[in-house]
C-alpha cells in the first residue's frame, strides 16, 4: 500500500511536468551522454533509474514519451503490453560487463575462491539480479562461469547499476559488477576483471516512443540515433548497436 501511494504521488508530480515537456525515461548507465543530447532541447526532461523499474512504471501509466532501456526483455514487456509503439523500437548502443574494485584493488581471477578472497567477508555489489539489466547480466555471467552457487549469498543487490558503482566507490563493497562505461565517471574504482562477452546475453540498449508520446519526442529519438548522438555515446565509451541476431 505504501509503495502504491508513493507511486501515485510520483505519478501526479511527473504528470504536471509531462504536460509541458518531453519526458524521457532512461537507464541509469546512460546519464552522461543522454544529458548531453538532451541539453540541445529546451523541452526535454530526463528521469534515470533501473530499466525494470521504469518499464513497470510505464506499464502502470507513468507519463513518459521516450524510454531508453538496457535490456531487450523489458522492452519486449512494454511492446507486448501495448505501452510503446512497436515500429519505433530501435537498438542504439551496446556495452561490456566488468568486475570492479577500489582504486587500489589488484586484478582478480574469475574464480570463486579468488573473488571470495578479494571480498574478504564483504559483499559483491550488483543490480537486482531479477530486475535490473546489469544485475540480470551479472547473474547470467556468474552462472555461466560456474560461480553463482559460491557467490549468490555474498551479493549486495541494489536498484540500479550506478548504485552498485557507488557502493564500491564509497568502500562499502569491496567488489562490484557494472558496465565498462561506468568506470569513466569516477577515479575511485578500477577494473579488476572483464566478464567474457559470451558469458552473458548481449547488452543491447533499445529506445522506443510510448503509445501516447508527445510529437517532440520523435526529434529527441532522431537525435539519439543520429550521427551526433552516436558520437556522444561513443565518447562515453558505449559500443555500437548490435544488429538483430548479430
Amino acid at each position: 500500500m505504501i509503495q502504491r501511494i508513493a507511486f501515485l504521488i510520483w505519478f501526479s508530480l511527473c504528470g504536471a511536468v509531462a504536460r509541458a515537456d518531453v519526458l524521457v525515461f532512461a537507464a541509469a548507465s546512460l546519464k552522461e551522454p543522454v544529458d548531453e543530447i538532451a541539453a540541445a532541447f529546451e523541452d526535454v526532461v530526463v528521469s534515470y533509474g533501473g530499466s525494470g523499474t521504469m518499464a513497470r512504471q510505464i506499464s502502470l501509466g507513468a507519463p513518459a514519451d521516450v524510454v531508453l532501456l538496457a535490456n531487450t526483455d523489458w522492452m519486449d514487456f512494454l511492446v507486448d503490453g501495448g505501452h510503446v509503439a512497436a515500429p519505433s523500437v530501435v537498438d542504439f548502443a551496446s556495452n561490456r560487463l566488468v568486475l570492479i574494485g577500489g582504486a587500489e584493488a589488484e586484478d582478480v581471477a574469475l574464480a570463486p575462491d579468488a573473488i571470495l578472497e578479494a571480498l574478504d567477508g564483504g559483499r559483491l555489489a550488483v543490480g537486482l539480479t531479477e530486475a535490473v539489466p546489469a544485475g540480470i547480466y551479472a547473474k547470467a555471467a556468474l552462472q555461466s562461469l560456474g560461480m553463482w552457487q559460491a557467490l549468490s549469498d555474498h551479493l549486495a543487490e541494489v536498484d540500479n547499476v550506478r548504485a552498485a558503482l557507488a557502493l564500491v566507490s564509497r568502500g562499502q563493497a569491496p567488489l562490484g559488477i557494472v558496465y565498462a562505461t561506468d568506470l569513466r565517471i569516477t577515479d575511485t574504482v578500477r577494473q579488476v576483471a572483464i566478464l567474457p562477452a559470451e558469458s552473458h546475453p548481449q547488452i543491447r540498449y533499445q529506445a522506443a516512443l510510448t503509445r501516447d508520446a508527445d510529437p517532440g519526442a520523435e526529434m529527441f529519438l532522431a537525435a539519439l540515433i543520429g550521427h551526433e548522438g552516436q558520437a556522444k555515446l561513443a565518447a562515453s565509451g558505449f559500443l555500437p548497436p548490435i544488429a538483430e541476431g548479430g
